[in-house]
């Protein structure tokens, strides 16, 4: 069996798949792991490193896609980009790969997929249960999102974090509000905390104000009804717009009052509800800052423009869509150590094993023979098509 790791196709995406590192593991276990020439130098990994480790380094991209039966990527879409042209076309039918398809928000991708005939692994749809827990990327690069998002802010903030006693007189600690405690924001807690700053965080979801409470953060008390606020994976479900103008007016006294607003509710597939809208921006104080870390899929701030600074009202709003790309050692490493054991899960004497009644590969699996497998997915791929 061969694995192959190919280069990103995404203009900024940094990271590659997998890191020399994880290589022995995965020769180990009976497969041959075939990297594209400069797959990983972006990342700091440079080819030597790879063969050092018992990869192979293949002669150009197109020989990893002939030879590899599993290809693994960070990102593939989103659909038109560069992967859905020249690579698909490459590729043959039975291959399978496993990166980031963001399967619930682009059908395009899923559909192309299907009719190749791959059989496709969503990183993104592992399920959250105690055996996968080392699987879980989407979580791993949540953390370092919400890492860069504080130091962006602080960067960009005409004041620094901590509070000074100086001979030139005392500096006040910078106010920072967070919203939503999952992954990033529960690392964006943390890293402002440690810089100094007064942390204030919310999240709509009941169990996430203990978290919010032993990370030494203050709990961001907005009485509302949240009783289902979450579903079985943990995360937060879509609310009716009711629910988010209530929520919006409660917020907008702790929004007023805070030097840095970062915002990290996201609903998977479905667009960012707003949180900050534009009247609340305005009651900011000048030169206040918001990371929106829901930019890809319109933003929880309502002036966010994707991967764009907007400067309203005196407030600096950063829209970043691919933070760990900016961090592609670490998120490399990280992505690489989840993937490698998603593998070895998926592998039996040296070959893919499509078990369905497992549920990880069941969860996971997008596209087999030529359909769509996965039923969430499959209901969005139907309607798109209608």
């Amino acid at each position: 069996m061969v694995i192959g790791v190919s280069c990103e196709s995404l203009p900024g995406e940094r990271r590659v798949a997998l890191v020399p590192n994880v290589v022995p593991t995965l020769v180990k276990a009976g497969v041959t792991v075939l990297i594209e020439p400069g797959a990983g130098a972006q990342a700091g990994f440079l080819d030597e490193a790879y063969r050092a480790k018992g990869a192979e380094i293949g002669a150009s991209r197109w020989d990893v896609y002939d030879r590899a039966d599993l290809l693994l990527r960070v990102r593939l879409g989103p659909s038109g980009m560069p992967f859905t042209d020249a690579d698909l076309s490459s590729l043959r039918p039975n291959q399978a790969v496993a990166a980031f398809l963001d399967p619930l928000g682009d059908p395009a991708l899923v559909r192309g997929l299907a009719e190749k005939g791959l059989s496709a692994f969503s990183m993104e749809l592992m399920p959250r249960i105690t055996r996968a827990q080392s699987m879980d990327a989407l979580s791993s690069m949540a953390t370092i999102a919400g890492y860069k998002a504080v130091l962006l802010a602080a960067t960009t903030l005409p004041r620094m974090f901590p509070m000074l006693m100086t001979a030139a007189g005392n500096v006040t600690a910078a106010r920072v509000f967070i919203v939503g405690a999952g992954v990033a924001g529960l690392q964006a807690f943390a890293t402002a905390r440690r810089l100094g700053a007064q942390v204030v965080a919310y999240d709509v979801r009941p169990a996430a104000k203990e978290q919010i409470l032993s990370l030494g953060a203050k709990f961001a008390d907005i009485p509302l009804e949240t009783a289902d606020a979450e579903d079985k994976g943990g995360y937060a479900k879509a609310q009716d717009e009711a629910f988010y103008t209530r929520q919006r007016e409660m917020m907008a006294k702790v929004v007023a009052q805070s030097d840095v607003v970062i915002t990290t509710a996201a609903i998977p597939g479905k667009r960012s509800p707003v949180l900050v809208t534009a009247e609340m921006v305005q009651g900011m104080q000048p030169g206040s800052v918001i990371v929106d870390l829901a930019a890809e899929r319109g933003g929880n701030c309502e002036l966010t423009r994707a991967d764009q600074t907007v400067t309203a009202h005196a407030v600096t709003i950063l829209g970043p869509t691919n933070l760990p790309a900016t961090v592609p050692y670490h998120a490399s490493q990280m992505y690489a150590k989840n993937i490698t054991t998603f593998v070895q899960h998926l592998v039996k004497d040296g070959a893919l094993a499509f078990d369905l009644d497992d549920e990880i590969t069941r969860e996971t699996l997008v596209t087999h023979k030529g359909d769509v497998t996965q039923p969430r997915v499959k209901e969005i791929v139907l309607a798109a098509s209608r």
